[in-house]
């Protein structure tokens, strides 16, 4: 049995990776957990992704963990403690910009988040400017408790994003010498892609990264913080491109989606937002006498959609009474999707900018709407016809019966 033990002994110590051992062996926890709290870092390190993967204390601070005494762990060979906030990026990039010592870890794992860094907004001050504020990776990534984005506890989940931006972009005292609003996380909470992420938990939602970036000034393949909404809206992004307003815009220095829909306290679209009155945005920058047809273009949009959306609502009214009725009505609900489909495209197409666009599909939406209000309106008939047809037919087979019962009665 003893030599069962430990030949069982020897092969669980044979397949274990080096560094689990160490950390089976290490003083650093043993040590911090007699003074720390449950929040302290030796509490939270079980959840580190570094720590889940064999790596300890010493993979990052160095030193020697089977000493006791602190002051002799100090003077211990590689003894590195805690870096200075300016040297955090150099700190990890040891590790994470090695591409031969990643490719053992995860190979999946990009290597350049440094580079990236450096030419973000952050990584500029701090490197540039000897910032000793601006967020570096422990700011994103918290310290002892590093977890992938896909875990739910990590600071870079999708969900968690806003609160991880949002500790340093929304404290107004730390964020005075930036001369910065401090709003954003309020304002994209009131969002149609906060409400979508934060209430409904769409994880499809962008959160700040989305748009800002990761590691780096901008999100890869994308131009400008102004044009990054085209990653995800990409057809109102080419109708944007191909309209007028594309080099008006540039002319005058407005950013590209943001004129109109704001950048982080994005609302839902409504058809008001376009059109001649006072309360549409069309009218912040034109008028009638500005020498342009904006105006009248942005009218003729507003009433053919609104043409279109009170043909919808009709035929639809008329659809659901047929409904009720138990007609059927398949054929006309498949074409009552289409005007749905129509309505979307027709909407779509106000970021060409071109009457012309816009009115040809909101007139195919309005015909084919026209067409299942009167098709629905025929079931209707049909029901009250059958519904009389019915009545007289019921009222003819109870003379009948009476009748013959009068007759039967007689005889």
């Amino acid at each position: 049995m003893k030599t069962i033990r430990l030949i069982l002994a020897l092969v669980i110590l044979a397949l274990s990776p080096v560094d689990q051992i160490a950390a089976a062996e290490s003083n650093c926890l043993t040590c911090h957990r007699d003074f720390e709290e449950d929040t302290g870092p030796s509490h939270k390190i079980t959840r580190d992704v570094h720590f889940q993967k064999g790596l300890d204390c010493v993979s990052c601070h160095g030193g020697d963990p089977t000493l006791e005494d602190m002051d002799d762990v100090r003077e211990s060979k590689g003894y590195r403690g805690v870096p200075d906030h300016r040297e955090v990026p150099q700190f990890c990039a040891s590790c994470h910009s090695d591409a031969a010592y990643m490719r053992g870890h995860n190979p999946a794992l990009p290597t350049d988040q440094l580079q990236k860094y450096k030419t973000s907004v952050h990584g500029e001050l701090l490197f540039g400017k000897n910032d000793s504020k601006v967020a570096n990776c422990i700011s994103c990534h918290t310290v002892h408790e590093i977890g992938s984005a896909k875990m739910p506890h990590s600071s870079t989940h999708p969900l968690n994003i806003p609160f991880t931006c949002g500790k340093c972009h929304s404290d107004a005292d730390y964020m005075a010498a930036y001369d910065i609003s401090t709003s954003q996380l309020d304002d994209y909470r009131a969002s149609v892609h906060g409400m979508a992420l934060l209430e409904r938990q769409d994880l499809g939602a962008p959160a700040c990264n989305d748009c800002h970036g990761n590691h780096g000034a901008a999100p890869p393949g994308t131009s400008s913080l102004s044009a990054v909404c085209g990653n995800c809206h990409a057809l109102e992004a080419e109708l944007y491109n191909l309209s007028p307003h594309k080099n008006a815009f540039e002319e005058n220095d407005f950013p590209m989606c943001e004129t109109c829909h704001s950048n982080h306290r994005i609302i839902k679209p409504y058809d008001a937002m376009v059109g001649s009155d006072d309360t549409a945005l069309c009218s912040e920058c034109h008028s009638h006498v500005d020498g342009t047809k904006g105006l009248e273009t942005a009218e003729g949009i507003s009433m053919a959609i609104a043409e279109l959306v009170a043909a919808h609502d009709q035929a639809r009214e008329v659809l659901e009474d047929a409904i009720e009725k138990g007609m059927m009505t398949t054929d006309e609900e498949f074409r009552l999707k289409e005007v749905d489909q129509l309505l979307i495209q027709t909407r779509t197409l106000v970021h060409s900018y071109s009457l012309d666009s816009v009115l040809p599909k909101a007139e195919a939406g309005i015909q084919k709407a026209d067409s299942v209000k009167t098709n629905s309106a025929s079931l209707i008939d049909e029901y009250y016809f059958r519904r009389k047809g019915l009545g007289i037919a019921t009222l003819f087979i109870t003379l009948l019966a009476l009748a013959l019962w009068l007759k039967i009665r007689r005889l």
